[in-house]
């Protein structure tokens, strides 16, 4: 009898679950938010797999895993090129074979493969990279017809809204994590000079390029960093905003090699309690302006040092990075109001958004021959220059731009403002080339490195 109260009780239990087998398409909204699987079907097909590879050269140590001795030899030896590889994800965003991924999986790669879900590979070509933003646009040889994501306006994102995260973590193959947007407006000393978007699904290594969808299978943003203590997941996962991604994707297709931003021109500081309640203010929104380059855009619109932007297009501007994102996804040529607080009040006005001018020109010279300082690449200071070599705002003069052989053997650097030579001033590049000429042994070198002035004494 036990034992068929016990049979009776496994037929009562197996019978709801024999229902359950039975599967359809959801018929309503309340339906799918029961399930991601027709999110996961028509998104994960485009996201790829990707693996890279670049040779590198290693110096191998005789002392190599030595305890004591290695310590003192580390990059002696002979050297031996070595092949890195590098795998993670990537976004098919077109039809012909575009695919987005991070600059930090295939940046550097001379070889790179893609392979889809379906097992299809092809070679990639990497078209545009761009370090600062972490990501990388690639181009599938001889691709059609692929699945493709379309991008959301990540604008309308909020916190709370449901995601999911697809990519390869470790390696293991394609993945789907489910989570939620924790937090936008995300920038930190940790992430560089980003602006992201945070996330609670489950983000590990192999993740990076990967997508992340909302449900209506719409791109968010392109995963790329995580915060961990164990090198896993810890819940705190980041990805780069689909506006920007696109205005990235866009330049790459018109040709592009590298991803160029608008130029603002000015510095700013994000505003606190203190500076809010000094300026007489309800509340620390916006970022105030320290300082502004005579030929900004800003400027010629007619904000001024001590004015507060407020927002930019419509959209909140509360750090100098929030402000470098929404210009970078506006792109070059836009002309966009721009909402700021002065002495007088509240303003609006348009701002059209510039590339850095190369205004004056750099007049590039290098130091050649047997000569003191040989090997040395100096330029005239312009808003170029400032942006490609993150000068400071007040930067003006002679920039090194290269410093090799005897240049580098005395300490010089790229980034360094010139300022005098042996106490001639420079002023523009052709200064360098008379001083370099100079018949003596005694050299003093005086230079503005990141705001600090040092004297470079050497005996030639």
């Amino acid at each position: 009898m036990p034992m068929l109260r016990l049979a009776a009780l496994i037929l009562l239990c197996a019978a709801p679950l024999a229902a359950q087998t039975e599967t359809r398409p959801p018929a309503n909204a309340a339906e799918i938010s029961l399930s991601f699987a027709p999110v996961v079907k028509s998104t994960a097909p485009a996201v790829v797999n990707i693996y890279a590879s670049r040779v590198v050269e290693e110096r191998l140590s005789p002392f190599a895993g030595d305890p004591f001795f290695d310590q003192f030899f580390n990059g002696y030896g002979q050297s031996q090129p070595r092949v890195q590889n590098s795998l993670g994800s990537g976004v098919i965003v077109s039809a012909d074979g575009i695919v987005v991924s991070n600059y930090h999986v295939v940046g550097r790669a001379t070889e790179i493969r893609v392979v889809l879900n379906d097992r299809r590979e092809y070679a990639a070509e990497l078209i545009l990279g761009d370090e600062e933003s972490d990501l990388a646009i690639l181009r599938l040889q001889d691709a059609s017809d692929l699945p493709a994501l379309s991008f959301r306006n990540s604008d309308d994102v909020e916190v709370g809204d449901l995601v999911l995260a697809i990519g390869n973590p470790f390696g293991v193959g394609q993945t789907v994590s489910s989570g939620i947007v924790s937090g936008l407006a995300r920038s930190s000393v940790e992430l560089g000079r980003g602006y992201f978007i945070q996330t609670d699904a489950a983000i590990n290594p192999g993740n990076s390029g990967g997508a992340l969808v909302d449900m209506q299978g719409r791109l968010v943003g392109i995963n790329t960093a995580i915060l961990t203590r164990s090198g896993g997941s810890n819940g705190i996962g980041f990805a780069i905003p689909a506006n920007l991604v696109e205005t990235v994707v866009a330049q790459a297709v018109a040709g592009g090699t590298r991803f160029e931003r608008p130029w603002a021109g000015v510095n700013g500081q994000a505003m606190d309690a203190g500076l809010a309640a000094a300026m007489n203010l309800p509340r620390p929104d916006g970022v105030l302006l320290s300082d502004l380059h005579p030929e900004s855009p800003f400027a010629a619109a007619g904000l001024r040092p001590g004015d507060v932007v407020l927002s930019v297009a419509g959209e909140p501007t509360n750090t100098p990075q929030e402000m470098i994102f929404r210009l970078s996804a506006l792109g070059i040529g836009a002309t966009v109001p721009v909402t700021y607080l002065h002495e007088d009040g509240t303003s609006t006005v348009d701002v059209t958004l510039i590339a850095p001018p190369e205004t004056p020109p750099r007049d590039p010279v290098t130091i050649t021959g047997r000569v003191a300082l040989r090997g040395l690449s100096v330029a005239r200071i312009n808003p170029a220059l400032m942006a490609e070599m993150n000068l400071l705002m007040d930067a003006t003069g002679v920039v090194v731009t290269g410093a090799q052989d005897l240049a580098a053997q005395v300490g010089l650097r790229p980034g360094d403002v010139l300022l005098a030579i042996n106490g001639r001033a420079i002023t523009v590049p052709q200064d360098v080339s008379l001083a370099a000429q100079e018949q003596t042994r005694l050299w003093a070198i005086d230079v503005n490195r990141g705001g600090q002035i040092l004297r470079l004494r050497f005996r030639l």
